[in-house]
């Protein structure tokens, strides 16, 4: 995501709260058999949808390029993002993180329109953060809406399964119903457009990204543990990348959405009856998720927040 210091000491408020339990892959976990989601789009080659953002030779295309390595070393972190801007959709990737000790090392998947919004950005964040346990990565989510850096809305978990050993999914869904986060197809987190957050809900065309940087100053116990580059290079691989949705048109400024005219589409990531709102099922596969694997919310900081923030449930 963008960096910023602000981040260095909303981390230390985190660690106040953060349970120090033992593994969360020590526990059986069976996860709920929801509808795969990412199985109803098509997967995209590096060059049917992406750019390189930084890194150069950092970045590695294979097979064809619909696998990508992003790779960070002492010399630089790597990246790369979307050639257009949504507004509203479904976005997906399989990631498989770096092995071996990964502190300070952060894999970022996420939308974001700071480029074109430098005074007052939105971001959709998916970040694995690397910790000193070697394997124990650490997956948190967050949310900024109109610059709103400073406040932030993080959310923290841990896995189920070990990410370094194979491929995961790890998706997004954002419209004007919701914004959902999800991963191997079971809904983690869900911001719902009206509570507390409907005049500045999540509205302005973002690109997609996805990177691996130096967050050191921040990622692993507030920075107490920072990259350690004799452990580099830090590998990050991506694959079966899929966007589906409303491309900004930026000439005319408006989003451009293929329709198939026969009105509602549960194929349709915006507007689709299994995007518009969370199935019975997959709602209590989120709330059983939650209450298992969640370690931080910013809804149940104090120190962060004198006042409950009004999207926060009771």
């Amino acid at each position: 995501m963008a960096f910023s210091l602000d981040k260095v000491l909303l981390a230390w408020l985190m660690i106040s709260v953060m349970s120090l339990s033992t593994s969360s892959r020590n526990d059986h976990y069976t996860p709920p058999a929801l509808k795969h989601l990412t199985d109803l789009f098509p997967r995209l080659k590096f060059d049917q949808g992406f750019k390189e953002l930084y890194g150069g030779s950092n970045i590695k295309l294979m097979d064809n390029g619909s696998f990508v390595n992003l790779t960070l070393d002492k010399s630089s972190g790597s990246g790369f993002v979307s050639q257009n801007y949504y507004n509203y959709g479904f976005f997906n990737t399989a990631i498989k993180l770096p092995s071996g000790f990964s502190s300070g090392v952060v894999v970022a998947f996420y939308l974001s329109n700071a480029d074109m919004f430098p005074h007052n950005h939105d971001e959709i964040d998916i970040e694995l953060l690397g910790h000193e346990n070697r394997k124990e990565w650490i997956f948190q989510t967050n949310i900024y809406i109109n610059g709103s850096t400073h406040i932030g809305r993080e959310e923290k978990f841990r896995l189920w399964f070990d990410p370094t050993q194979q491929f995961h999914q790890y998706s997004i869904i954002w419209n004007n119903h919701h914004t959902v986060f999800l991963v191997d197809n079971v809904p983690i987190r869900e911001a719902i457009h009206g509570e507390g957050i409907s005049s500045s809900y999540l509205s302005k065309p973002m690109s997609l990204y996805s990177t691996i940087w130096d967050g050191s100053e921040w990622a692993t116990n507030g920075g107490k543990n920072p990259v350690d580059y004799k452990y580099a290079p830090f590998v990050a691989s991506f694959r079966e990348m899929q966007m589906e949705g409303c491309i900004w048109d930026k000439v005319k400024q408006v989003p451009f959405c293929i329709k198939n005219g026969q009105g509602l589409s549960s194929l349709d990531p915006v507007e689709g009856e299994e995007f518009a709102e969370l199935s019975h099922e997959q709602r209590i596969g989120m709330d059983g998720f939650r209450k298992r694997f969640m370690i931080y919310s910013y809804c149940k900081d104090p120190r962060r927040n004198k006042v409950s923030p009004p999207e926060c449930k009771p």
